[in-house]
């Protein structure tokens, strides 16, 4: 369909115009996710799973949908919070004349079985599923407010407008239609709706103890129809959330409550219905305003495998490191050749493509869906498959039986392959090359695959692979490490690379051998700005793209745990405590971090940044409280 308005003739919001990327809060009810402005705007919501096209799309272009609720007169909300322990947001709004307080939602009820929206559950179902409904209620406090709803979704990333029509229950409920599309969105509220092209409104005087909800749904769970009943039902996915935080051990250390948010983000970017966990919930935020470097991170990547299960299982979240870990046993088991990275029901292809039509944040053209790193060669997958499955059997103490046939098929690819060149860890789009850090995985693959096979009285076969190891490990020493004893980005280059920061804590070698404290305090010293961690030096990597990118937030908190395991504890604490003063308000995280302005760039939120930040604050705790239990 044609876009409505004309979106690719506009001006683009610039930097200063556009919303903080940090300062959006994230919704999440395990299939979908939203993002909500501090303006009381819903910028992004796409249905009606979180990789589908967007209703919602305002962040990525000025005419791809919104949905705003908040006071006609005040554009800044006072304070916004999560209430404690959950995945419910609250802005609270002061004006001249009173107070409300709107809380948003991605409600979460009862099993209900067959939705009629859910794809099939592979894993086992939890006593709760996503009702598929955006609650939105709103309380006057005190004084007067007059409130203004405007929801406007546009379909199809801003391409396909819709139509409102009224249903049986006349002013209260709206449903949309749109030629092309079975997506059709049904708005139910105690408010008077009145439609003005593709834009549903609704304006009201809010006198103190006043409340009013509104409910945007796609599924065949019936809305809630009165006040009450969204409050209760608001209540019982806060009551979900505080259940499922108690399950964790957190320790009690200052930091906590940075280790709980980002479990709950964690948990928020899982698809429920597979156990895969999304790299982020957009596509085509910035690494660099105005630069190419705009990525869809809506899928999931073997290699984060290793620090999810890390995280989820020093948090004491178990079953859902079993969850990831059985969707990557699938597709592995599926899979005669294992790619990088899936979408989140296990789909292997997942062609890129750009959408013209939108401006992109800030004016970051181009804004891209599918992702065509898929298809890349890089050969750390093996190893991060295969330190998967060890530390999932030896947290288990068992071995699933149906994952040792596909165990050697990964480690022989490993050893199949390791000598060749590959596009590395960033997915360069330059020229392959002999990347350090995939040669250090592929000994990963090897060194897990002996120990496995050790574990199950297979030693002939943990001999070989054992030996395998040592010599993909004395070629890296050979060939990778320049004259001053660093471990460097590749073959034949004394450039650094922030990847080489995961030698350490994959074990590659001792914490104290003199290459692997050559190599961290290097990266400390050299590829950092500000104390904060770079990938690369673009100048220095052939990596297809121009212009420059900030500082990588997962880099920065990798440092921190490999300053703890060298020993540099003090040093550790510092950059860690740095680096949590960098979180958003909501101490959420992007990929990057500017380091001239301080603001979030990159997709949003960042699973990778997340779980690196977890990894590094129990390093930093573990350090500091000896005899305290390390995984």
């Amino acid at each position: 369909m044609d876009a409505p308005g004309d979106d690719a003739g506009a001006t683009a919001l610039t930097h200063a115009q556009a919303v903080p990327i940090a300062d959006y809060g994230f919704l999440s009810d395990g299939e979908v996710t939203a993002l909500v402005a501090p303006g009381g705007d819903v910028d992004w919501l796409c249905v009606p799973r979180l990789d589908a096209p967007s209703v919602f799309g305002a962040m990525l272009g000025r005419h791809a949908g919104r949905f705003r609720l908040g006071p006609s007169d005040v554009a800044v909300p006072t304070a916004r919070r999560y209430l404690p322990g959950t995945m419910v947001l609250e802005t609270s709004w002061g004006t001249p004349t009173g107070w409300i307080i709107v809380r948003d939602v991605l409600l979460i009820g009862p099993w209900h079985h067959d939705d009629g929206v859910s794809p099939k559950h592979r894993r086992t179902p939890m006593d709760y599923d996503a009702e598929h409904t955006l609650l939105r209620s709103v309380r006057c406090v005190s004084g007067e407010v007059q409130l203004v709803m405007e929801c406007e979704p546009v379909l199809d990333y801003g391409r396909a407008p819709v139509r409102w029509d009224y249903t049986e229950h006349g002013y209260h409920q709206g449903r949309t239609t749109c030629d092309g599309s079975d997506v059709s969105l049904l708005l139910t509220t105690d408010l008077r709706l009145g439609f003005e092209g593709g834009q549903a409104t609704a304006r009201t005087l809010l006198k103190a103890g006043d409340e009013r909800f509104l409910a945007l749904s796609w599924g065949a769970v019936p809305p809630p129809l009165t006040s009450e009943e969204a409050h209760d039902r608001l209540e019982w996915t806060a009551h979900h959330w505080q259940h499922w935080l108690a399950r964790g051990r957190f320790p009690d250390h200052p930091w906590r409550s940075y280790l709980q948010r980002s479990a709950l983000t964690l948990k928020g970017l899982t698809y429920a219905p597979t156990g895969a966990i999304a790299a982020a919930a957009t596509t085509s935020l910035p690494e660099t305003i105005g630069g190419q470097r705009n990525y869809d991170y809506r899928y999931t990547w073997i290699r984060d495998a290793t620090f999810a299960l890390w995280g989820m299982y020093s948090l004491g979240f178990d079953w859902e490191a079993v969850d990831f870990f059985s969707f990557i046993a699938d597709v592995a088991e599926r899979d005669d050749d294992l790619q990088i990275m899936y979408g989140i029901g296990g789909e292997r292809e997942l062609p890129e493509s750009e959408l013209d039509h939108l401006q992109g944040y800030a004016g970051s053209r181009p804004v891209r869906v599918g992702n065509a790193a898929h298809a890349q060669v890089q050969h750390d997958v093996w190893g991060a498959l295969l330190d998967s499955v060890y530390l999932h059997s030896k947290v288990a103490d068992h071995l699933d039986g149906r994952i040792w046939p596909i165990l050697g098929k990964q480690v022989e690819a490993a050893l199949a392959h390791w000598r060749e060149p590959d596009a590395g860890i960033w997915e360069v789009r330059g020229e392959l090359q002999h990347f350090t850090s995939s040669k250090i995985m592929c000994w990963v693959a090897a060194d897990r695959g002996a120990r496995l096979a050790s574990m199950i009285g297979q030693e002939a076969q943990a001999a070989q692979w054992a030996q395998a190891a040592e010599e993909i490990k004395a070629d890296v020493l050979e060939h990778g490490v320049d004259g001053r004893g660093v471990l460097v980005q590749h073959y034949g280059t004394d450039a650094l690379d922030a990847s080489l920061l995961l030698a350490p804590l994959v074990r590659f070698l001792p914490p104290d051998h003199p290459v692997i404290r050559a190599t961290v305090l290097a990266i400390a010293d050299e590829l950092t700005v500000d104390g904060l961690v770079l990938r690369y030096r673009v100048d220095e990597t052939d990596d297809g793209f121009s212009g420059e990118e900030g500082t990588f937030t997962i880099c920065s908190f990798w440092l921190v745990s490999a300053l703890s395991e060298i020993g540099e504890t003090k040093r550790a604490h510092e950059l860690c405590a740095k680096l949590l003063s960098f979180a958003g308000p909501l101490e959420l995280y992007a990929e990057e971090i500017d380091t001239h302005t301080g603001r979030h760039l990159g997709n949003f939120p960042q699973a990778f940044t997340h779980l690196a930040l977890i990894n590094a604050v129990m390093h930093v705790i573990a350090a500091e409280s000896p005899g305290e239990p390390e995984m």
